[in-house]
């Protein structure tokens, strides 16, 4: 069985979302045929689609593992790859993109992911250009794929809902997060971090892409609330006062700019906190390890996610997490988090004071968010992946 893949999201140095998504499947997929070729049970061979040559970080050639690499570049998809499937030989028995976009006019069965509807729900976040994409693409996709993948419950029922397709065409496959890079000496990390980012005192923690529908304006208005309260009761005596409410807490928020990010970088000075707001561009895994397991807590307060990987990435460096009570983060959170309303302001500072000023609280969340973590892995994800793709081969022989 020879199985065909479009790697271009995964073929990039600096991967969120989706690139993160598809970079692990790729290498899972590898490693999980490497093993069945020791234990000589192995009948599958992997051809992945490229527009580009492939990153020194892929996965090495084999007589099983090829990468082919073609153009013309633009309008990839909808011309370049369709032509190279049809006359190309030999033809894969399936084709998967793991992103919302089939390639046109297929000739092969076509598996997708879908990683959320969050244009559906909120349009007016997106650029136009965007939008029409995301909307008459993935609708073209979703009513050719034969299977289509998704990462979370609450996302599944989006699709079944809006684009009217059997409940058995959609397949949850859970995601897993980055493989833990160790432990790091907590007191030697944060002082090289602090230097290096110019970082002073304790600080709360944001990571994701800057766009609206991450809910950061509102996240910096809600730090504000409880700095200011911090900053009036700064006279009170420092033993009647929480350890949590020092004047030296500051919010870090590490993310690219995406799309509509200019009310998100105004936000600090417009609610009067520039001074306790640093924004972080992409970071190293390394020190993105040390930012979570020195933070007070990790926040994503976003409108609405696919699944919200970040939460299980704090978890699984012992920061606590405060997320959305929305769409599909109490997924990924289970019992391991403090749930907010995204849209209330007052919730969120509410809810990010008790984290500031209940250590117990922060120990409790950190406890059961390492259990939580556990019931994910990009293994288990690329896994129940091949099992979708080797059962539709299965059915159209």
């Amino acid at each position: 069985m020879l199985i065909g893949i479009d790697g271009n999201e995964a073929n990039v140095n600096q991967r969120v979302g989706i690139g993160e998504y598809s970079f692990e499947l790729l290498w899972q997929f590898c490693e999980n045929q490497k093993s069945k070729i020791k234990g000589q049970n192995h009948n599958s061979k992997f051809k992945i689609y490229l527009k580009n040559k492939p990153i020194g970080s892929f996965p090495r050639e084999q007589d099983w593992w090829r990468y082919s690499v073609f153009g013309p570049k633009k309008f990839w998809t909808q011309f370049a790859l369709p032509l190279n499937l049809y006359l190309g030989r030999p033809r894969p028995n399936v084709f998967f993109s793991p992103t919302h976009y089939a390639p046109r006019f297929s000739p092969i069965p076509t598996v997708i992911s879908i990683m959320d509807l969050s244009y559906i729900h909120f349009p007016e976040l997106f650029k136009k250009s965007d939008l029409y994409q995301l909307m008459n693409w993935t609708a073209y996709s979703v009513r050719n794929a034969k299977k289509v993948l998704t990462i979370s419950q609450a996302s599944k029922d989006d699709i079944i809902k809006v684009y009217r397709v059997p409940e058995d065409r959609v397949v949850v496959t859970y995601p897993g997060i980055k493989q833990e890079l160790g432990i790091m000496n907590r007191e030697s990390g944060i002082s090289r971090i602090k230097k290096k980012y110019g970082i002073e005192g304790n600080y709360i923690l944001f990571v994701g892409t800057l766009q609206p529908r991450k809910n950061i304006v509102r996240l910096i208005e809600a730090f504000s609330h409880v700095i200011l309260r911090s900053k009036a009761t700064k006279d009170l005596d420092s033993s009647s006062r929480p350890v949590g409410t020092q004047n030296d807490i500051g919010l870090i928020i590490v993310g690219k700019k995406g799309w509509l990010y200019e009310d998100i970088l105004r936000a600090p000075k417009k609610f009067g906190i520039e001074d306790r707001v640093k924004f972080l561009d992409f970071v190293s895994d390394e020190d993105l390890t040390l930012f979570y397991q020195n933070a007070l807590c990790f926040v994503l307060p976003s409108l609405y996610e696919g699944f919200g990987l970040p939460v299980l990435e704090a978890m699984q460096y012992g920061c606590p997490v405060i997320t959305s009570n929305v769409s599909s983060l109490p997924e990924a959170g289970g019992d391991a988090a403090l749930y907010i309303n995204p849209e209330d302001v007052s919730d969120i500072a509410d809810n990010l004071r008790l984290m500031i000023d209940k250590p117990q609280l922060r120990k409790e969340l950190i406890k059961k968010g390492y259990q939580q973590v556990r019931k994910f892995s990009w293994e288990k994800t690329a896994r129940e992946t091949l099992r979708v793709l080797q059962e539709l081969v299965a059915k159209n022989f």
